[in-house]
């Protein structure tokens, strides 16, 4: 997958975050965070925005079951166009090249 088809992707769960109706809203956001948790978990402290695409391309099964864990009698909050993507998205932020919205380079 192509950084800016993640970007994308990521941004469209954002989005369909933001739809989602008030009542779902909080158990979203938890799953999302626990998802974000187990980001960082995943690959630590410092992190370049291409490794987050290369953890996303190589498969996002995992997350069902942080989503599930979380939230085990609500298969909604279990939605990989919404939790997943947006929980890539947020942990986009924190990439060490990326600012802004875009990929900083560095030379």
């Amino acid at each position: 997958m192509s950084f800016e088809n993640a970007i994308y992707q990521w941004q469209q769960g954002e989005r369909r975050l933001q739809r989602a109706p008030h009542e779902r809203a909080a158990l979203l956001e938890r799953v999302i965070d626990a998802l974000v948790a187990e980001l960082r978990r995943r690959l630590g402290g410092r992190f370049a925005a291409q490794e987050l695409v290369e953890l996303y391309g190589a498969g996002t099964g995992w997350c069902l079951q942080v989503a599930m864990k979380v939230a085990p009698v609500d298969p909604w909050a279990w939605e990989a166009g919404i939790v997943v993507d947006a929980a890539f998205g947020r942990y986009l932020r924190e990439a060490s090249d990326y600012a802004g919205g875009r990929r900083e380079i560095v030379t």
